[in-house]
């Protein structure tokens, strides 16, 4: 998983009876966008994760003008 700030990210319920979380990165910790991530929740809530087999990254960075992605 490769993610920038600003980008949106999922993450499934681990058990029954809990929702879906949903944030925006704010900080990236790891290597070349890798985990772990600071995310802000949309509850208000910050905290650091490392994004389990339910999660689901929404990029919504661009490209800077002229710079091809291939």
């Amino acid at each position: 998983m490769e993610a920038r700030v600003g980008d949106r990210i999922t993450m499934a319920a681990e058990h029954v009876g809990q929702s879906t979380r949903e944030g925006t990165i704010r900080e990236v910790k790891g290597e070349d966008g890798g985990p772990p991530y600071v995310v802000e929740w949309s509850d208000g809530h910050t905290g650091l994760i490392h994004p389990g087999p339910g999660s689901v990254l929404r990029c919504e960075h661009q490209e800077p003008a002229g710079e091809a992605t291939g």
